[in-house]
């Protein structure tokens, strides 16, 4: 089966519809399931690390420098490790993982070698679990769909319906990374595809829902944020919701910019081994962790915490800014990792931010900072990634906010548009394109015409 030679998008869905479309829909929920286990153990994985993180700064904490030396060391070894681990054996489990997918989708990749599920799911741990800025999403995507391809080749589908499967998986491990099994159907046709086809979206559908029940068989049913209640805001708030698009949509530039910005740095510095670069990133972001807990990992705590309502006008752009560098600089370590939870969470205090600045203008508005906060983490999102429909969905925990939440969105994508800025998928599967163009590792070259 060659994806490059038998799979054109355009007409996937054509010719025999029907075709295999029962056996995929059996399938497809063995796929989800598949992908919600392994998310669900993956995210288990980083709750166990990141507390293990968190222990062993107060353990060494009475060792004093010996103490802060030896955690900078494991956290450094850690990342490079991480990285040790996808050079080797799975060089495709690099990064995001989702731009990937959206080539494979496309047919200008081939699908990752199986290996890539293990890798993956260690190799994240160990970066993630070290403190690096990155979210659990992008390696519970590509894991998911890894593993519902490799269902369909064991079951002798066709490219189609592998490719339904693949997509499928992808969707799946969305679903369970936020708990949201609708934003993860949505997902795959408007972030990875940018179109719905039929076959696709029955095979998400089921998927997502598979994969949500096995996700909370393990972790509940609780909505990954929760936000206390918040009044429908009236019209004549909507102009405060534009200005938070317009804020939304200028930090979605600046944080694409930043990103490919560092990625681009890390491609021009001296021929420094890729451990070697990781190792240094980790004994930075260690040292960080030792005196700042809580300005590592992927955000979630501070996503929650601006939701709560707790910050202040000073303090939240200092800390949007440094989380801005500093997941910039987890991304260029090159370890698998995600990218949206941690802008998410930025999201989350920029909307507080605003919400506080335009209370502090208009206090007799009686306005709730919290609410843009929520309505933020939904306009970020659409700003970085252009998916205004899955932000929505994701992040809709009050259907109050609705209206303000779909103008704020559809501010918040057109100022990047206008500047001419790509989603960050789109940006890095490009890149990630362009590289493979110019050096394909030994391990991946036996499978890319398999």
């Amino acid at each position: 089966m060659n994806p490059k030679s038998d799979f054109h998008p355009e007409n996937v869905s054509q010719g025999q519809p029907r075709r295999g479309l029962i056996l995929l829909g059996i399938l497809a929920p063995l796929a989800g399931l598949g992908a919600g286990l392994v998310g669900a153990l993956f995210r288990l994985a980083l709750e166990k690390a990141n507390g293990l993180r968190d222990a062993l700064i107060s353990g060494m904490t009475g060792w004093r420098v010996g103490g802060f030396v030896l955690f900078v060391a494991l956290a450094a070894g850690a990342a490079a490790l991480a990285v040790w681990l996808v050079r080797r054996i799975a060089p495709s489990a690099a990064g995001s993982g989702i731009p990937r997918v959206m080539a494979v989708l496309d047919g200008e990749e081939s699908p990752a070698p199986p290996v890539v599920t293990p890798v993956k799911f260690l190799a994240g741990t160990l970066a993630i679990g070290s403190g690096l800025a990155l979210g659990r999403e992008g390696p519970t995507v590509q894991m998911g769909a890894s593993i519902a391809y490799q269902i369909g080749k064991f079951f002798r589908q066709s490219w189609a319906n592998c490719r339904a499967l693949l997509a499928a998986g992808a969707g799946a491990g969305f679903a369970v990374a936020f708990n949201a099994p609708i934003a993860g159907a949505v997902f795959v046709y408007e972030a990875l595809l940018k179109r719905v086809e039929t076959r696709i979206a029955i095979a998400a559908l089921a998927a997502s829902a598979a994969a949500i029940w096995a996700g909370r068989a393990i972790f509940g049913s609780a909505p990954e944020y929760s936000v206390g209640h918040l009044t429908e805001p009236g019209l004549i708030k909507m102009p405060l919701f534009v200005g938070l698009g317009i804020v939304a949509g200028l930090a979605g530039v600046l944080y694409n910019r930043t990103l490919l910005g560092a990625l681009k740095t890390t491609d021009r510095l001296p021929n420094l081994p890729a451990e070697w670069r990781a190792a240094i990133i980790g004994a930075i972001v260690g040292a960080i962790a030792w005196f700042a807990p809580a300005l590592v990992g992927g955000g979630d705590e501070m996503a929650q915490q601006a939701l709560n309502g707790v910050g202040t006008l000073a303090l939240l752009p200092v800390l949007f800014l440094f989380r801005l560098g500093l997941i910039a600089v987890s991304v260029a370590a090159g370890t698998p990792g995600g990218l949206l939870v941690p802008f998410v969470a930025l999201g989350a205090e920029l909307g507080l931010w605003f919400g506080l600045l335009c209370a502090f203008a208009f206090p007799s508005m009686a306005l709730e900072p919290a609410g843009f906060a929520l309505v933020g983490m939904a306009a970020i999102f659409t700003a970085i990634v252009r998916a205004p429909l899955t932000a929505i969905v994701l992040v809709t925990a009050n259907v109050t906010l609705l209206l303000p939440m779909i103008v704020t969105c559809f501010v918040a994508m057109l100022v990047p548009t206008l500047f001419g800025d790509r989603s960050i998928l789109d940006a890095l599967k490009a890149r990630m394109l362009a590289h493979a163009r110019k050096t394909l590792p030994e391990v991946d070259q036996p499978n890319r015409h398999k």
